[in-house]
């Protein structure tokens, strides 16, 4: 009985089964999830130094005003 089921489960295309296609959608939604919060680490580490770098040159500027 069990192959018969998957057998039956594989010659179907997940697409046209009654959740397959909300699985696909939930499993497409979940990728772009992942890559936007590898997006968003990338992003925060770069204001990150930016900020870094821009406070440093303010505290330079400011002891030092003619060197920037």
């Amino acid at each position: 009985m069990d192959a018969l089921l998957v057998t039956a489960l594989l010659q179907t295309a997940l697409g046209e089964m009654p959740y397959g296609s909300l699985f696909l959608s939930l499993l497409a939604l979940g990728a772009v999830v992942f890559v936007g919060r590898l997006l968003l680490r990338l992003a925060w580490r770069l204001v990150t130094i930016a900020l870094v770098v821009v406070g440093a040159l303010m505290v330079v500027s400011m002891v030092a005003p003619g060197l920037v």
